[in-house]
């Protein structure tokens, strides 16, 4: 921030709000960090309106900060934006601050305001208004039945286990579908009482639960691959890209190129981008542990693919091994080249979309 740009904030007004389910925390505070008034609003489209007048009485509003813009916060944000506002991610406040200033929805306001005008906080939240908000609803649902359909495999692998010793041996020479389906046409007793009825009751509504778990996620990933391929054509076409990276990779970007305007922006929100840990006479560079865990996974996924079918990949781990360089460290290197062909892909399609009619 240029001393001309400062100069402008301290005539404005900054908000900070922390947000609740039913309700808004806001905090308004001039230039020098000065508490102006503190005061409370529903969180509903009335709340949103009279929260951004109110802070409109101190003066002109320059930016507000809002904890939470990926839940509770996403509709006061998306009415913000909507409205010219500034918008600006705020992360709770450290351990530190809070021992010591103490814990209340009123100081997490402030604390969110102070944070924007000391320039703490300065991220551009999610817009939420575009198909990375749409493809983030499918992939919760696909990454839901998925962990629900492991947990009811695991528990149907466990229940064959422990079965009669005719029903076990009548199972476990099955596998994959054809156990699923022999468990869903299991016909067990009324008899309960019965080890067998009660093992082949389970058995057979943990199968047809599965069954029904596996329609859901074809259909999940049959819908996430369609959209995926017609909002990222460019991005899918990469090396080693497919619909399901592509998409979390969109979902972790979001629908605003704003976010990741450089390259270095979308290897640090990704974790890929090198920290400086340098001290004294020691020159050096560390792993960057934060960003999107997800994301990382995803450029790992892709650097995987390409380490065992792409030739120039290939011969890059070859070189670099032969210099004495540990493959985790080889694998780091490919991530921050991949998330800078992905981040040139990325801001292509979605400067195509946001021109789209």
């Amino acid at each position: 921030m240029t001393d001309q740009q400062h100069a402008v904030d301290l005539t404005g007004v900054t908000g900070g709000v922390d947000t609740h389910k039913d309700t808004h925390t806001a905090a308004a505070v001039d230039g020098l960090g000065r508490v102006l008034d503190t005061r409370a609003f529903p969180a509903t489209t009335a709340g949103y309106t009279a929260l951004l007048a109110w802070l409109g009485r101190f003066g002109t509003v320059t930016a507000v900060g809002v904890e939470g813009t990926g839940s509770y916060g996403a509709g006061l944000a998306r009415h913000l934006a909507a409205e010219g506002v500034r918008v600006v991610e705020v992360n709770q406040p450290d351990r530190h601050t809070r021992r010591r200033k103490g814990k209340t929805d009123t100081q997490d306001a402030i604390n969110a305001a102070h944070a924007v005008v000391s320039g703490r906080a300065d991220a551009t939240p999610k817009a939420g208004t575009g198909p990375a908000a749409a493809i983030t609803a499918l992939r919760t649902v696909l990454n839901s039945a998925v962990k629900s359909r492991t947990a009811a495999l695991n528990q149907l692998d466990a229940l064959i286990v422990t079965a009669p010793a005719a029903l076990r041996e009548s199972l476990t020479r099955l596998t994959g579908k054809a156990l699923i389906t022999a468990c869903a046409r299991l016909r067990p007793c009324s008899d309960l009482t019965s080890p067998a009825t009660g093992t082949k009751t389970a058995l057979r509504r943990l199968a047809r639960r599965i069954q029904h778990l596996t329609t859901e996620i074809t259909d999940a990933k049959a819908d996430l691959t369609t959209l995926t391929q017609q909002v990222l054509p460019a991005t899918t076409t990469l090396f080693g890209v497919g619909p399901g990276t592509a998409s979390q990779l969109l979902a972790t970007a979001g629908d605003n190129p704003d976010r990741i305007d450089t390259e270095a922006r979308f290897a640090h929100l990704c974790g890929t981008a090198p920290i400086n840990a340098s001290s004294g006479r020691t020159d050096r560079h560390r792993l960057n542990r934060g960003g999107d865990r997800h994301a990382n996974a995803a450029l790992y996924r892709i650097v995987i693919v390409r380490l065992r079918h792409c030739p120039r990949t290939r011969a890059y781990l070859e070189r670099r091994t032969a210099e004495g360089i540990p493959k985790r460290h080889i694998i780091r290197c490919l991530k921050r080249y991949v998330a800078r062909e992905i981040h040139k892909a990325l801001t292509t399609d979605l400067a195509n979309l946001a021109n789209t009619p």
